[in-house]
């Protein structure tokens, strides 16, 4: 019987090095989604602290303590400050809108003038929490001096200490009366 010899064999394929390289190749997918050897900013974490600032253009008083700083939202930390629609009452003991003095308060001590935070964390809502000041003064104290805010954070002394003396001087909200933020906030 006559048997047809080839000529063309194809080369055989080293299988004993194909294993290797799947298990390489999967445990370097493994390690970039895991993101070993990465730098620690590259998958969205950002530093503990920043600084945040903005062109007297860019700031936008959102309310008594919460600022537009450009496209970023920024809340003074430390304080609380009434919401807009919030009544209150003057000396007098008439009604108004403390919630808007208060931004308007804000917006005084902003006075058209650039704005620089100190940003340390995140609230509940994902803005920035941070201490700023603009042409040197300080907005979160002046705000709670200035009687429009409350010390918010009973570990930070010196806001109290703040808070203590605009409310013994009658200034902003202890002129009258009026609801703490937090509890309005509860009730609305």
């Amino acid at each position: 019987m006559f048997r047809r010899r080839r000529i063309f064999r194809p080369a055989a394929t080293p299988r004993r090095w194909r294993a290797p390289l799947v298990a390489l190749a999967g445990a370097l997918i493994v390690a970039a989604l895991s993101g070993i050897g990465l730098p620690p900013d590259l998958m969205g974490s950002a530093p503990r602290e920043q600084d945040w600032s903005a062109l007297a253009a860019e700031v936008r008083v959102v309310d008594g303590d919460t600022l537009r700083l450009g496209d970023r939202t920024l809340r003074l930390s430390g304080i609380d400050a009434p919401e807009r629609g919030q009544s209150c009452t003057d000396a007098a003991g008439r009604w108004f809108d403390c919630g808007a003095a208060a931004a308007e308060a804000l917006s005084r001590l902003v006075n058209n003038r650039s704005v620089l935070c100190r940003v340390h964390g995140r609230d509940r809502f994902g803005r920035g929490l941070g201490r700023c000041s603009a042409g040197g003064a300080e907005l979160n104290a002046g705000l709670v001096t200035a009687g429009w805010a409350l010390a918010y954070d009973e570990e930070d002394l010196e806001l109290l200490a703040v808070e203590t003396a605009a409310r013994l001087a009658g200034r902003g909200l202890w002129a009258g009366s009026f609801t703490r933020p937090e509890a309005w906030r509860r009730r609305n």
